[in-house]
Formats: structure tokens, C-alpha cells, sequence
């Protein structure tokens, strides 16, 4: 899979490990930055990994600020994104099994990078179970449509 990541200036030490681990698993790690530790506008990098991830320059996103809930909020308003915060294991793993999650959204602040590691591992390589989820799905993407 190709996966974009993408970190504001409180991601910026987690994103080369990011890149890393996405690479040791045999995904392409398309690395949008942040390069420095300066203050930059999250939803500016989340913009740009969501438009990979709705554009199919990407298949899924991996976006890391403070908390992960502005990245979260700013990614959701790109069409066919459904962006998730996740904290733990069952988060990283439900949102992928029943909500299709195409970005992750993760807290630099506040996760532990053992934690973050094992999140995107899970996140990763858990496939969308379908069925009655995707019925629910689909009418979040109805919900983008109006």
C-alpha cells in the first residue's frame, strides 16, 4: 500500500520513525512533512494527506499533531476520507474492521511511540469486515453528497 504521513511541528520527531515503520512492513511511505520542528498549521498538512488519500494518490493516511483531533476534524472535510482518531488497540483495530478508516489520526502528546508503533501495525493490517458496516459506510459517504 501506498500510505501518506503527514505531522504538524508536534509530530515532527515521531514522522522519520512513522516513515520507518510503514517502510519495514513493505508499504511505500509517502512523507509530506513536516521537515522542521517550526510551528506550521496542521490543517494544512492534513489537506495534503487527505487529498492524496481522496485523490487514489495514496490508500490510506497516517497524520500526527498534539491530540490528533484537529487533524482528525480538518482531514474529514476532504471527500472520501473518513478520518479516526485512535488511542489504543481496539480504536486503531474498530475503526479499520467497521468504520473503513482511510486516515489515522494519532496524538504526539499524549501516545507513547511503543503505543503508536503497535497502533499503526494493527491499523494496518486489519481489512474492512463489510457487511452490515458497509451499509453504514456508504451512507457517510451519502453524507458527504449534499
Amino acid at each position: 500500500m501506498r500510505i501518506a504521513i503527514g505531522t504538524d511541528h508536534r509530530g515532527f520527531a515521531l514522522r522519520p520513525k512513522i516513515v520507518d515503520l510503514v517502510q519495514q512492513m513493505g508499504h511505500e511511505a509517502i512523507d509530506v512533512g513536516t521537515f522542521s520542528p517550526d510551528s506550521v498549521d496542521y490543517p494544512d498538512v492534513a489537506a495534503d494527506v487527505a487529498g492524496k488519500v481522496s485523490r487514489g494518490e495514496a490508500d490510506r493516511g497516517i497524520l500526527v499533531c498534539g491530540t490528533g483531533i484537529g487533524m482528525c476534524i480538518a482531514a474529514n472535510k476532504v471527500p472520501g476520507v473518513r478520518a479516526a482518531v485512535c488511542h489504543d488497540d481496539i480504536t486503531a483495530e474498530a475503526s479499520r474492521r467497521h468504520n473503513d478508516a482511510n486516515v489515522l489520526c494519532l496524538s504526539g502528546d499524549l501516545l507513547g511511540e511503543r503505543l503508536i508503533d503497535r497502533m499503526i501495525e494493527i491499523w494496518l493490517n486489519t481489512s474492512f469486515e463489510g457487511g452490515r458496516h458497509a451499509r453504514r459506510v456508504e451512507k457517510i459517504t451519502e453524507l458527504e453528497k449534499r
